[in-house]
């Protein structure tokens, strides 16, 4: 729905509350007239039923108001008498118009000094629970979002596991675009897994006022461009997200508006120039790393380094045997010499299940030369190792093309280490469109910014008329993992529209080292990394301790404030 669709909309809404709602406005001492003043008629209601005026506001916050329609309903008809559980339940099911039942042909009474305390537990039980999930969705939505790292695109800098506070307001909020929606939620209901909201109506992009815009070297969520999946990790055909209900992906702006950006042996620059990245970032890459007498596993794993591959040379194996290895795998082979190879990744086989197999004879290789994803501390500590005999970025060359790279076309063969130079549209800029740079911007035009587009020959035409040049109606940016040889970014699906901005992540409060492996009562929580920030110089700081400390004082000082209160009393 457009912005001439929505007004129409909310003024059949006025007109509807006005027709159901007349006769009890006159009934409670007001004027007809005022239940048909769009904002003033809620005003108005909120005296009539007796509620803070503020509560008006909640009625036009989108996914709020889907919580507070219901509450006004009832509290409508409960100040004309109609209190019994079935009316309740009628003015409910019926959206509403159960009103217009009370209005029109029931002889009812306004109640001037009704109570508004709930007359039963449950009926209590049940407001504080409302109340609560409209305060946490009015947080949730506007101002802070948790969020969890649940891949490995930012290691080391976010690692999977992190559990993260995402600012809101940092960028300013972007208005829930989606009108009817379950609060609380993304996009997947929990336990029944079923679609959380409804594709239409849509509302106008919105975004409140922030205080920053995303600047290179800021770690971003936003919601995925390229989104064509149910929800996270669950692939399914022919799906179309609303823009606020695609997946959530979290990665570092490299790329703003208006710049020129070039990736250069796996290096980003702008305009030329390299750009220098955070201190508080730690790029990873993978190397070829080579030694003589063999790259042992246990050298890397004390190194902590990331996602290489080992291998293991067993004799035949039984069901049960490879039952147990099962989880472990990716895969297996038998060799030429009748043995089976059992690949794995960095963190192999555990021995207690070699020994609980009883796999004697498992053997894992030393390869002379291994793929290795290293920071530069890792990489510098590995060529002063006597072992280690070198150790050599690995770089897909220029001009050869890459799998699934931007702009997915053979006029443009670049790959992961190496592309562009791209320019970043900027919102109000033109740039000379042609049949050779309409690949880059084509999604732009059409998916992003709503135009149609048709090519024929050397001509290109938008929205039915012929051109050779476009204007942008939005800022872009360009995202990309620190993780840069495992990271699916805009090298792979192109520009982020600023209408795709989520939020600034701020705070890590939790962080655990087996996250992966599922919830269990063993988990490994990364205690240095639980209450850090994201932002900043220098190395991340926890003030976990402070919390605690502070946790501690705060039971310390109710305890004897409840003390002193008890003494006073008697």
């Amino acid at each position: 729905m457009n912005g001439t669709q929505w007004i129409l909309f909310i003024l059949l809404v006025q007109v509807i509350h006005f027709l159901g709602t007349w006769k009890l406005y006159v009934k409670a001492g007001r004027k007809a007239w005022e239940a048909a003043i769009p904002v003033y008629n809620a005003i108005v209601l909120m005296q009539i039923i007796n509620r803070p005026k503020w509560w008006t506001l909640l009625l036009f916050i989108p996914i709020i108001n889907l919580l507070m329609f219901p509450v006004v309903w009832v509290e409508t008809i409960r100040s004309f008498g109609q209190n019994k559980l079935w009316q309740t339940w009628a003015v409910i099911l019926t959206l509403g118009f159960y009103i217009y039942v009370v209005n029109y042909t029931m002889d009812v009474t306004y109640i001037t000094d009704r109570s508004l305390k709930p007359t039963t537990g449950l009926g209590e039980w049940v407001s504080s629970i409302v109340f609560a999930i409209v305060a946490a969705t009015l947080v949730h939505t506007y101002f802070i979002q948790p969020y969890v790292i649940p891949t490995g695109s930012l290691e080391r800098t976010l690692r999977i596991g992190d559990f993260l506070f995402v600012s809101k307001f940092h960028f300013g909020a972007r208005t829930p675009m989606t009108a009817v929606a379950a609060p609380m939620v993304h996009d997947t209901l929990p336990i029944v897994r079923t679609k959380s909201y409804l594709s239409k109506p849509q509302i106008p992009y919105f975004r409140l006022p922030g205080f920053q815009t995303p600047q290179k070297n800021d770690i971003v969520v936003f919601s995925w461009p390229a989104d064509t999946v149910r929800q996270f990790f669950v692939k399914e055909a022919g799906v179309k997200k609303p823009i606020d209900k695609k997946s959530n992906y979290v990665k570092r702006c490299v790329g703003t508006p208006g710049d020129t950006l070039s990736v250069v042996n796996g290096d980003v620059y702008i305009d030329g120039k390299k750009l220098k990245l955070s201190d508080r970032a730690k790029p990873m890459f993978n190397n070829i790393v080579y030694a003589q007498s063999g790259v042992s596993s246990r050298l890397l794993n004390e190194l902590d380094a990331d996602s290489f591959e080992r291998k293991y040379i067993s004799g035949p194996l039984t069901q049960e045997q490879l039952n147990g290895l099962t989880p472990y795998l990716l895969g297996a082979q038998q060799t030429a010499e009748g043995k089976i190879a059992l690949y794995t990744n960095q963190n192999g086989i555990p021995t207690e299940v070699i020994r609980g197999l009883r796999l004697a004879d498992l053997k894992e290789e030393t390869p002379r030369q291994r793929i290795v994803n290293l920071t530069e501390e890792m990489v510098s500590e590995l060529r002063q190792n006597a072992k280690i005999d070198s150790v050599v970025r690995a770089v897909e060359p220029k001009g050869e093309a890459g799998n699934n790279i931007f702009p997915q076309s053979p006029l443009y063969p670049w790959n992961n280490d190496n592309m562009g130079p791209i320019y970043i549209p900027e919102e109000g800029k033109t740039i000379k469109l042609t049949v050779q740079n309409l690949p880059l911007y084509k999604k732009i035009i059409k998916d992003y910014e709503g135009n149609t587009l048709a090519v024929n020959g050397n001509t290109i035409t938008i929205n039915g008329k012929q051109t050779d040049s476009y204007t942008f109606k939005m800022d872009y940016y360009w995202m990309m993992g620190d993780n840069r040889d495992h990271s699916e970014d805009s090298r792979t699906w192109g520009f982020v529209p600023e209408n795709h901005i989520v939020g600034k992540p701020i705070f890590i409060w939790l962080s655990m080292d087996n996250f992966q492996d599922g919830i269990r009562f063993n988990e490994r929580f990364r205690w240095d990394r639980m209450f850090t920030t994201v932002g900043g110089s220098g190395e991340p700081v926890s003030y976990f301790k402070y919390f605690l400390i502070a946790l501690a004082g705060y039971f310390v000082f109710d305890f004897f404030r409840k003390k002193r209160k008890k003494n006073t009393e008697a």
